[in-house]
């Protein structure tokens, strides 16, 4: 793990860190790379049951790609397309990630930054916080997959407005639109978002990933029409598990279930 992306386990919950206070977490293309391992890897851990993803510092969550990135790794079509893979496979292993996953977010949340988050599965905002896509300030065309994430946040309309303003967002406007979740005084927010995870955590880890999956075939065809035999089964199997046998023994015992994820 290198010093740009920070890894730390507190109980259940995993913590990612932008860690480039300096250039406002601003996202190279080595820790796009990164990301997607890191995420990959947070997958597969038994250990965790909630990843949060944070900026250091309180300038922001991420001020989107680095711009010195451009000239090597952006300058023309083809080192674009190599770039975008990068990009949008750290945002694909985000978004498939079986466990929840929380963008906690302070102060500016824009771009490739504002991207990212938008790929978790819940974001908690500071008061104060800025988001923004100022693709076309730029002279840049999202990718298919963010345009149809933002989309399926926002609508159709709002996310034509931030594409075509390329304006920037208050925290009260993206929590009016669905940007965000939820928005809570800066003092609160660390502490708002982990006890949120910490109640996801303790809940059956594998309610969570069926209703993850269930969501994404819903945003995937939204008609139904295609599901297969496997995506109709995913809400019937969780009948078979243990987990579903110990929170009917919990209720019935009046007590807390303890989960295993089996």
């Amino acid at each position: 793990m290198g010093q740009e992306i920070l890894l730390e386990r507190r109980g259940a919950v995993s913590t990612v860190t932008l860690n480039r206070p300096e250039q406002r977490n601003a996202i190279t293309y080595s820790m796009w790379l990164e990301l997607a391992d890191l995420f990959r890897k947070l997958d597969g851990d038994a250990e965790t049951r909630v990843v949060v993803i944070r900026g250091a510092g309180d300038a922001a969550f991420s001020a989107g790609a680095d711009i010195k990135d451009f000239e090597a790794h952006r300058s023309d079509g083809a080192k674009a397309r190599r770039y975008a893979a990068a990009a949008e496979g750290a945002m694909r292993a985000l978004a498939t990630c079986s466990k929840p996953t929380i963008a906690m977010v302070r102060g500016y949340c824009v771009g490739g930054g504002c991207e990212l988050a938008i790929f978790a599965d819940l974001r908690i905002a500071a008061e104060g916080s800025k988001f923004g896509v100022p693709a076309a300030k730029l002279g840049i065309v999202l990718g298919h997959r963010e345009v149809r994430r933002l989309v399926s946040l926002v609508g159709t309309g709002a996310a034509m407005h931030m594409l075509l303003s390329g304006r920037t967002l208050s925290s009260d406007e993206a929590l009016r639109i669905g940007l965000v979740d939820a928005v809570v005084p800066a003092a609160e927010l660390e502490g708002y978002t982990y006890a949120l995870a910490e109640e996801i955590a303790s809940l059956a880890p594998l309610s969570h990933q069926g209703h993850k999956r269930v969501l994404a075939s819903v945003l995937e065809d939204p008609s139904l029409a295609g599901l297969s035999e496997e995506e109709r089964d995913v809400p019937f199997r969780a009948f078979d598990s243990e987990d579903y046998r110990e929170g009917v023994r919990g209720f019935l015992e009046k007590r807390k279930p303890r989960f295993r994820g089996q």
